[in-house]
């Protein structure tokens, strides 16, 4: 199956996986599964390591490929249809990050890890798990 990570779900599974649940924990592990990290989400990590709003164990760009290399990470293009599905969404939610994952997970039909109380408010758009 494919699934999309919230930018939470990579940062805790890069440095502290006692924070997910065992569900999560076992997707992600399982390399028949394909994981997918947004650029958004990847835009976000940048804007809030460079704020100083999250701690990162190594720069950015080291981070990502060290997943990419060990459990396949794959980065997810923000697509015109990502952005128009964004019309569609309901507003549940502001964040712009989060939406834009809603709407990919969405428009490519990807499950969403996330334990984002207002994403899971989408769950008639889109599949999250916890």
């Amino acid at each position: 199956m494919r699934y999309l990570l919230d930018t939470h779900a990579l940062l805790w599974f890069d440095s502290s996986p006692e924070k997910l649940s065992s569900t999560v924990l076992d997707i992600l592990l399982n390399e028949n599964n394909e994981l997918y990290l947004s650029h958004a989400s990847l835009w976000e990590i940048q804007i809030k390591y460079q704020l100083d709003k999250i701690k990162l164990e190594t720069d950015l760009k080291t981070l990502i490929e060290s997943q990419q290399q060990v459990n396949g990470l794959q980065l997810l293009d923000i697509k015109a249809e990502h952005i128009y599905a964004l019309g569609t969404l309901p507003p549940h939610h502001r964040d712009p990050f989060d939406r834009m994952l809603i709407s990919q997970a969405m428009t490519e039909k990807m499950s969403l890890i996330t334990i984002d109380k207002k994403i899971i408010l989408y769950q008639e758009e889109v599949n999250w798990i916890w």
